[in-house]
């Protein structure tokens, strides 16, 4: 009996993981570039401690684990601006950012300019071009245009290009933040990666399908805590019994 208990309660602990997911998810669908994530779910055989003396063999016991999470590669929807300094990447594309921590990757395209004149993320970390440095503008600078390979250009000149990277397995990316992520080594700029200016890429969490996921997790949870409250009862009540009979 406590075996199922403690199996039960491996459950829940995974689904409460589960759950967390997919409020993160929820809570980031007006998000520029999220990527929504999933819960990777596994057995966990409990090493077994064999008692010999028993005619019956011992069972395996296999506890529910939430060995990673994982995020949905698939690109969300194009969602036009008209702002000069908002760009959307191909699939598989990041863009190049500096930051206090080190450089990091993001596929958000909401950028600005900012105090120092470069060319940024909303939150003020410079975007790096081909040349390591951050992209400057001058005081005049006017008509900004990126082009489809990065190329960023004003009425006075061309000011860099963004250095755009891909990764073999994006899985491996560490997420910092909403939108945020470090690589195990840095990236080498990759030059098929397409940018289209005026454009943001939205959120790819699909809400009703995260509404209905929510729904099966919360109702399985609950499930399972009532089998668990039900296990509890009838070993109280066993003990109940056991004690009134005589010695």
């Amino acid at each position: 009996m406590m075996n199922a208990e403690l199996v039960g309660l491996s459950r829940e602990i995974a689904l409460r993981r589960e759950l967390d997911v997919i409020a993160n998810n929820m809570a980031n669908l007006n998000t520029t570039g999220f990527q929504g994530e999933r819960v990777a779910f596994e057995d966990y055989m409990m090493p077994a401690a064999e008692a010999t003396a028993f005619r019956t063999l011992d069972e395996d016991v296999a506890f529910v684990q939430d060995w990673a999470t994982y995020r949905d590669l698939e690109p969300g929807a194009r969602r036009p601006t008209g702002n000069a300094l908002d760009v959307a990447l191909s699939p598989g594309g990041y863009l190049t950012v500096e930051t206090p921590e080190g450089i990091m990757y993001t596929r958000n395209g909401a950028l600005q300019i900012n105090q120092q004149g470069q060319l940024a993320t909303m939150d003020g970390h410079p975007i790096i071009s081909l040349g390591g440095i951050p992209i400057l503008f001058n005081i005049n600078d006017s008509d900004i245009t990126i082009t489809a390979t990065g190329q960023v250009n004003t009425s006075g000149g061309n000011r860099g290009a963004l250095q755009l990277v891909t990764f073999p397995n994006e899985q491996e990316l560490e997420k910092v933040g909403s939108t945020m992520f470090r690589a195990p080594v840095e990236a080498e700029p990759d030059p098929t990666v397409q940018v289209s200016q005026g454009v943001l890429e939205a959120s790819n969490v699909q809400p009703v399908r995260e509404m209905a996921r929510l729904i099966e997790v919360q109702r399985a949870y609950e499930s399972q805590s009532n089998m668990l409250r039900q296990s509890n009862d009838m070993r109280q009540e066993a003990i109940r019994l056991l004690g009134r009979v005589d010695a």
